[in-house]
């Protein structure tokens, strides 16, 4: 089968369809943002709309990352400006973000450029090389109870003001982001206090909390796909190397089918609103393996790649597993 020719017939842009996933995500992440202030003493309504709250919030995230790949829209400058609409409300400046993006495309799988990544992964040989300090520290880091909540608030709340490669791709653009957010709170205050601030605050944090758990899951499993140069496949790296996740279609609906990241991998300019009919509609010999939530959570515990397995593998639980030989 010709995948490239079959992923291009579901790589057309409708701007009917992306306005109503544009718009109507907007209008429910506002609908239950003032849900969850006007009911802020009654938790029974608070919790539900500000679990929805943070999945709009993920849901506004892929659009703008759709918009930067130039594939919600029908054209270029439709994109660029839904997308420059979007940052404040994703604390993401759109430019920075769309050119790190961009190069994280270029570098998938490629070990040798684990630095256009979301997720630093080591491999087991680094790792049995590596002092105490640096093991403490990738312990640390790769722990899901410090990595989800510590990087959802450093990720959006700290990094974003400043990302890596503002100086190349643009400071003003960042300076101009950082001051629209400014100018979205100012105004929420003037609308709801401190009531509404606190809010926006603490749901747009598990927003971004369900954000990296989705970013971690996109790469960090098992049979994963890593390689150097010239070995590197890029057909591999992007089918195999990205996710499948089947949590539903609800779910798939709810964060715009980022879940599909597989196919989204293969072929960028498949709009969010198409990829779930693309990767179900494969024919039964292409389809790919579909993670489910159980194995989802489980992948949490893998961290290292083994390069001569070819595989993702837990922490080794003794010295000599990890190739360091026993001595006495």
């Amino acid at each position: 089968m010709d995948l490239r020719a079959y992923t291009r017939q579901y790589a057309v842009q409708d701007n009917r369809l992306a306005s109503l996933s544009y718009f109507g995500t907007f209008a429910v992440y506002f609908a239950a943002l003032w849900l969850a202030v006007t009911y802020v003493q009654h938790w029974y309504i608070l919790l539900p709309a500000g679990a929805v709250f943070a999945f709009a919030a993920v849901r506004l995230y892929v659009l703008q990352h759709d918009c930067g790949h130039h594939s919600l829209f029908e054209t270029r400058t439709q994109n660029e400006i839904a997308g420059h609409i979007l940052s404040p409300f994703t604390f993401a400046p759109f430019e920075v973000m769309k050119q790190n993006h961009n190069l994280h495309h270029a570098g998938i799988g490629n070990l040798e450029h684990r630095e256009t990544g979301e997720i630093h992964t080591m491999t087991l040989r680094e790792w049995t090389a590596a002092d105490w300090k640096t093991r403490l520290f990738y312990r640390l880091y790769r722990n899901p109870f410090i990595l989800v909540p510590a990087g959802a608030l450093f990720t959006y709340f700290i990094r974003y003001r400043w990302p890596k490669n503002t100086t190349r791709f643009g400071v003003r653009g960042v300076l101009l982001h950082n001051l629209s957010i400014v100018v979205m709170l100012g105004l929420l205050y003037l609308a709801a206090g401190a009531t509404g601030i606190w809010v926006w605050l603490v749901f747009s944090f598990l927003g971004g909390m369900l954000g990296v758990f989705l970013v971690y899951l996109q790469h960090n499993f098992e049979d994963t796909y890593w390689d150097r140069r010239p070995d590197l496949d890029p057909q591999l790296a992007a089918l195999q190397g990205s996710s499948a996740l089947d949590f539903g279609w609800w779910f798939d609906t709810a964060v715009a089918c980022i879940t599909l990241h597989d196919i989204h991998h293969f072929n960028a300019r498949i709009p969010s609103y198409r990829l779930r009919a693309c990767h179900y509609n494969l024919p039964p010999e292409c389809t790919p393996r579909r993670i489910k939530f159980p194995e989802a959570v489980a992948a949490l515990n893998l961290k290292l790649w083994d390069e001569e397995a070819k595989r993702l593998v837990p922490f080794p639980k003794s010295q000599s597993r990890a190739g360091v030989p026993q001595t006495g």
